[in-house]
């Protein structure tokens, strides 16, 4: 086990792509997610997994209980706006029945997925019920109303019309259906991200089973972090399947460095953060797990 004070501790780190060519042609990098999700639904380690589904509004995700290939495809793509997974635990188990639950989720939501099972008030009988969890990377998030905004103010296109959105190379990208590309810089963002997002300690989903994101790999390629025994079970069948391809963390760039780097920015500066509150006398309460 490798331990690492802003990558948090892992089995093992590679970079991957899913061998589903359905599933790389909407991905919004090499497809992990949603690859181990499928695979875990098909293999009967999961019997249904939480997911951001199609909200009422465009690029407006809503929590949806995923039970068929078809419905966790639907959720394939980055949201850049925060979707309450983690409300619906207790109904999958419940109302849908799943004794298998997946979730998927970024770092936040990783960390309540943990609490609940370890202190779970209100949740009788649901913590033993989670069977997967696969964390995303996050630096930030934005409310639905603020992602409006960047998109159609500053970017000057029309929610409706994307197709797709990263934040890569220090700007927020927003491609639309007709090809379009518009940039905004991050530095513009900043002051839209959620207030939450400024006192998260995490930036690669330590608390998951398997982690990922696209920082520290190729384009179209995904970095992925194996952190639990359930993680290594789970990603050493599927990759014996031929679900995913790999190649080690070292032989790519710009690899564990640039993740590092980045990791490293978000942690230290939401440490000071938390400390100027505590001075402030706001969230007194708040202890950082990593000093």
């Amino acid at each position: 086990m490798i331990s690492d004070p802003y990558l948090g501790k892992y089995i093992t780190c590679v970079s991957a792509r899913s061998t589903d060519k359905e599933i790389l042609k909407k991905a919004q990098d090499g497809g992990i997610a949603t690859t181990l999700m499928v695979y875990a639904l098909e293999e009967g380690i999961i019997d249904g997994t939480i997911v951001a589904g199609e909200g009422d509004r465009p690029w407006e995700p809503k929590p949806v209980v995923a039970m068929s290939r078809e419905d966790i495809l639907k959720a394939q793509g980055t949201k850049y706006s925060i979707s309450p997974q983690i409300s619906w635990l207790k109904e999958a188990t419940r109302s849908f029945g799943l004794d298998k639950v997946g979730v998927t989720g970024v770092c936040c939501q990783m960390q309540a997925v943990r609490k609940a099972q370890l202190y779970p008030i209100n949740m009788r009988d649901v913590p033993g019920k989670v069977a997967l969890t696969v964390g995303l990377f996050c630096m930030e998030n934005f409310p639905y109303k603020s992602l409006q905004t960047i998109v159609e103010d500053h970017a000057a296109q029309s929610l409706g019309s994307v197709k797709k959105m990263e934040i890569t190379k220090g700007k927020f990208w927003v491609h639309t259906e007709r090809g379009n590309v518009a940039t905004v810089p991050l530095k513009a963002t900043h002051k839209y991200e959620q207030p939450g997002c400024h006192v998260c300690l995490d930036y690669v989903s330590n608390l998951g089973d398997i982690s990922t994101g696209s920082v520290g790999s190729p384009e179209g390629w995904s970095t992925v972090f194996i952190r639990t025994k359930k993680g290594n079970e789970v990603w050493s069948k599927a990759v014996a399947a031929g679900m995913f391809e790999t190649k080690p963390i070292e032989d790519v760039k710009p690899g564990l460095e640039l993740l590092t780097k980045l990791a490293k920015e978000k942690i230290d500066k939401n440490r000071k953060t938390l400390e100027e509150r505590r001075n402030f006398g706001v969230n007194k309460a708040l202890r950082d797990p990593y000093a």
